[in-house]
């Protein structure tokens, strides 16, 4: 890690981020108006943890015994719990910032109802897509890959909050030395399996609409804020943004 204290002013965010960020803020934070009486980090988390109970009910209405189902279940399911774990061992201090009543209808209606439509788009239709490899292999590209992101997630977020506990700074070692992103890296590797896994355009549209939107705008933020910090230069010419090697 490098020192905490910056050499350089901060280079300026995107405009277009920037806007981004206002909006959505807007939206979740202050609409519309009045007493902000809920964490952020309530409403992600009663998403995440009705994961499972959601899926399961799905899998009981429409009848849907099918492999595919089950196994799609137990994948986001399974990692609203891991969620969970690491929100009460290492909360991102993020969304620990209140929001008002409307604003938590907005932040779930907006974004996180959507991720369960992803699942239904499969388990109501009670059968299973026409994948382009073999069944089996194909469930084990989608399993494989969301352990992976799962498991990148976990030790970006936990690499950082136990980091910065003790020194605040730029992160430039451990899973942050060659990504600068590994936390939405992780996230974009588990909803990318579901989304295979659902193999439905619908599916891909959803998530595009959350990368390039919320996840691309508050990677820029993130950028500008870095950029304060002694040694940024030089970490961002060795690191890549997101995926090694391409972008």
């Amino acid at each position: 890690m490098s020192d905490v204290h910056p050499t350089a002013a901060p280079n300026a965010a995107p405009a277009w981020a920037i806007k981004v960020r206002a909006v959505l803020n807007g939206a979740v934070f202050d609409f519309p108006g009045g007493p902000k009486v809920l964490k952020a980090a309530w409403v992600i988390n009663f998403q995440k943890a009705g994961s499972f109970p959601v899926y399961l009910l799905m899998l009981w209405r429409y009848q849907n015994a099918t492999d595919a189902a089950w196994i799609y279940a137990a994948m986001h399911g399974g990692y609203g719990l891991v969620w969970l774990l690491k929100a009460n061992a290492f909360p991102d201090p993020s969304w620990e910032p209140r929001v008002t009543l409307g604003g938590a209808i907005n932040m779930f209606a907006g974004v996180l109802a959507w991720y369960w439509v992803i699942g239904w788009l499969l388990i109501s239709a009670n059968t299973t897509p026409a994948y382009p490899l073999p069944i089996n292999a194909w469930f084990c590209l989608c399993v494989s890959l969301c352990l992976l992101g799962c498991a990148i997630m976990i030790a970006a977020d936990a690499q950082k909050f136990f980091t910065l506990r003790l020194k605040p700074g730029l992160i430039t070692d451990g899973i942050f030395r060659y990504v600068r992103h590994p936390n939405y890296l992780g996230e974009i590797m588990i909803y990318g399996s579901f989304a295979l896994m659902v193999w439905h355009w619908l599916a891909f549209a959803i998530l595009a609409c959350v990368w390039l939107v919320l996840f691309a705008s508050n990677m820029a933020m993130k950028e500008a804020s870095l950029s304060r910090h002694a040694g940024w230069a030089d970490y961002r010419k060795r690191s890549w943004w997101l995926f090694p090697g391409v972008f």
